[in-house]
């Protein structure tokens, strides 16, 4: 018998299908591009398709296609097939290395922000040699970046790749000045937890807004909730743990490290999380992740809902990117080492990091940002929309220290004051978790908790990359040109004091969600940016183009592309919500209180005769009605105003400001009277079928 877990990386042509299957001078080519060291060769290249070709064929692949991250936040693929005609007219199978590395998938209807005209249809892609290929469904994928015709960045994995490069040599560089000569590069690594929902297929198929929008646009809560904190960490139910164990077989097959499931807060709520791996990896792992969470449950007859927040007033479902940086010899530089000079290098990058997320703190806010993300923010264990980093106490006191040496006592070692020695002995867990906290650190590594269930984790590492690259080459050129390492290290922990004293007003160790915080914060001068539609504006600034140039991640032009991507993709999908509420509005719940109404018609409501209830009753529904199709036509005529308006900022304020609000008071009406509407006449499931099924 075959275990799922003997069939890891089956459907994956990764570094051991390579060693195996190419001649030893193709696989030490490969290598070397891997490592950024040479360019494949047509004639490499050829080789590796063949190879490629034959494994793909063996695992029953008929088609293969340059898979890729468009604008859109998912991904895309054009399947071509492996057969093609001799000069005969007779099959054969066709795949060369011209064909690997390159494609033209068209691709002209995708977002492009302005960079090219639809009928300038031409778009390539080409090999990430750093990302494996694999087989999913018959089709051999292979990992590509998407570009224009003159070379603009149209997705969201060239700039990812860009930034890695970045904060590699940012990495190494400093990692080499202070005293390691003998590592060459650094990885970012990433490990992206993701939360989802699941409820029955039957109840997903009956909401128009779950299928047209990914939430509910309105629902009365259930009973209960999650008040009794039963469901997490519960016991899986038989039919989810079903489909988790599938899930898992497929993500194994394809290399994919799926390490810890379990029930999360809120009913009908789930986790799943996989291992640290390089970031671009990780990336697109996490992408196959959503797509097999997907397609999985409808196998058993199931919905999955990734959006942030499907269901009102009980938490909404995010992805943690747990962000670190690791050298070639496997050292983590967020890990506090057991040496003073490992300590020192720890408290560079530590501090480092929190320079780079004070800086840019607006820029790391937007790379969270979604319009998923606007309703889930600052509440049921999701952080507030004010960047911060929560230490802990003993990190925090080491820093303190550091800053401000305090003085020795007869109670105290000097290890304990020493801000290297004291590293020294931190223990792996030296902190709570402070689930309020948009960025935490958690021993070895930071965890930007704010990053929303359905989005793409290549911008936010993007940004990650970039800003902490920034930082550390800042630091560097203080310390390049110093004679002996020694007074590097010296100097090195001077920066740090500076860089403490400077930035110390983005460390936070208290509750995010209070009112105290957020008059703190304001008084700290930290920036609150609370909607999705203000937080791009921070895209077209002259201080993140600046940022992003400098090294080569965006250009200007391909930065306004996205901010015009961005409040365009927000524009239309509020414009879904709104045409999909309108809708449901008068094709299920108008005609509901309207059969529900037509009983009364018999009744003389003036009369005392009239049972209580029923006069009532009737006041109650005519009332929601009046009030319900009054704001419907309300909500119509401001469509007809808004969205008949070019695509712009002011637009997409006009969006927030006008089409939201009335959204959300026409739910109200709705959730009012399905709190007390007749089942025989309400049409539609309710929370407490779908929470609890």
């Amino acid at each position: 018998m075959e275990y799922p877990f003997e069939q890891f990386g089956s459907m994956v042509f990764g570094e051991r299908e390579m060693k195996d299957r190419l001649p030893s001078p193709v696989y030490k080519s490969w290598k070397n591009t891997v490592a950024n060291e040479e360019t494949l060769d047509r004639q490499t290249a050829d080789a590796i398709a063949h190879a490629m070709k034959r494994w793909a064929l063996e695992k029953g692949a008929t088609h293969y296609t340059h898979w890729f991250h468009p604008m859109t936040g998912t991904t895309a693929e054009k399947h071509e097939s492996f057969i093609d005609a001799d000069d005969n007219g007779e099959p054969l199978t066709h795949f060369s290395g011209r064909t690997l590395i390159k494609g033209e998938p068209d691709a002209s209807s995708f977002p492009s922000g302005g960079l090219r005209a639809t009928f300038e249809a031409r778009g390539y892609t080409y090999w990430d040699v750093t990302s494996p290929v694999f087989i999913r469904e018959n089709v051999l994928c292979i990992p590509t970046i998407f570009v224009s015709y003159n070379g603009e960045s149209l997705d969201k994995k060239e700039p990812l790749l860009r930034s890695i490069k970045v904060i590699n040599e940012a990495a190494t560089h400093m990692v080499n000045l202070l005293g390691e000569k003998d590592v060459r590069s650094c990885m970012p690594m990433s490990g992206l937890e993701q939360e989802y929902f699941l409820i029955d297929r039957k109840y997903y198929e009956k909401r128009d807004d779950l299928r047209f929008t990914g939430r509910t646009l309105f629902g009365a809560p259930a009973p209960k909730g999650q008040e009794l904190g039963d469901h997490y960490f519960g016991a899986i139910p038989d039919r989810v743990a079903a489909f988790m164990a599938d899930v898992n077989q497929e993500l194994w097959k394809l290399g994919i490290y799926s390490k810890t499931e379990h029930n999360e807060a809120a009913p009908a709520q789930f986790e799943l999380a996989c291992l640290y791996n390089n970031a671009n990896v990780v990336v697109d792992q996490n992408q196959l992740v959503m797509d097999i969470l997907k397609k999985t449950a409808q196998k058993h007859h199931l919905a999955c809902l990734l959006h942030e927040k499907p269901f009102a007033e009980i938490n909404g479902s995010g992805k943690h990117d747990n962000y670190s940086i690791v050298t070639d010899n496997g050292q983590n530089l967020f890990t506090p080492g057991d040496k003073p000079a490992e300590n020192i290098r720890f408290l560079v990058f530590v501090c480092a990091f929190i320079k780079a997320v004070d800086t840019y703190a607006e820029l790391l806010r937007m790379s969270a940002s979604s319009i998923g993300n606007d309703l889930r923010l600052g509440a049921s264990e999701a952080p507030p929309a004010i960047i911060s980093i929560y230490l802990g106490s003993y990190i925090e006191d080491i820093l303190k220290n550091l800053v401000e040496p305090k003085k020795t006592k007869k109670t105290e070692s000097r290890q304990e004051l020493n801000p290297i020695l004291g590293l020294s002995y931190i223990p792996h867990d030296n902190n709570d978790r402070n689930r309020t906290s948009p960025i935490a650190f958690t021993g070895n590594k930071f965890e930007f908790r704010m990053v929303g269930s359905s989005m793409s984790g290549a911008f936010p590492n993007t940004v990650l990359n970039t800003i902490m690259a920034d930082s550390l080459n800042e630091m560097s050129k203080e310390l390049e040109g110093i004679k002996y390492l020694q007074d590097v290290r010296t100097k090195a922990l001077e920066l740090c004091k500076q860089i403490l004293i400077k930035h110390n007003r983005v460390l936070f160790s208290g509750d995010g969600y209070s009112k105290a915080w957020v008059d703190e914060a304001e008084r700290r001068g930290l920036p609150n940016i609370s909607c999705f539609i203000e937080s791009v504006n921070v895209m077209g600034r002259d201080k993140t183009i600046k940022l992003f140039e400098k090294h080569n991640v965006y250009t200007r032009i391909e930065l306004l592309a996205r901010k015009s991507i961005y409040i365009e993709q927000y524009i239309n999908t509020i414009a879904i919500e709104a045409k999909t509420l309108c809708e449901m509005t008068e094709q299920y719940i108008l005609p509901a209180i309207r059969d529900e109404l037509a009983p009364y018609a018999g009744f003389d409501m003036d009369s005392e005769r009239t049972p209580r209830f029923i006069r009532n009753r009737y006041a109650e529904l005519s009332s929601i009605m009046d009030n319900l199709y009054d704001e419907i036509e309300h909500l119509k005529t401001d469509m007809e105003n808004t969205f008949i308006a070019p695509v712009s900022e002011d637009t997409g304020w006009k969006v927030h400001d006008v089409i939201c609000k009335d959204l959300l008071k026409v739910r109200g009406y709705i959730d009012a009277y399905e709190k007390s509407a007749d089942s025989r006449h309400y049409p539609l499931p309710r929370y407490k079928e779908m929470l609890f099924f």
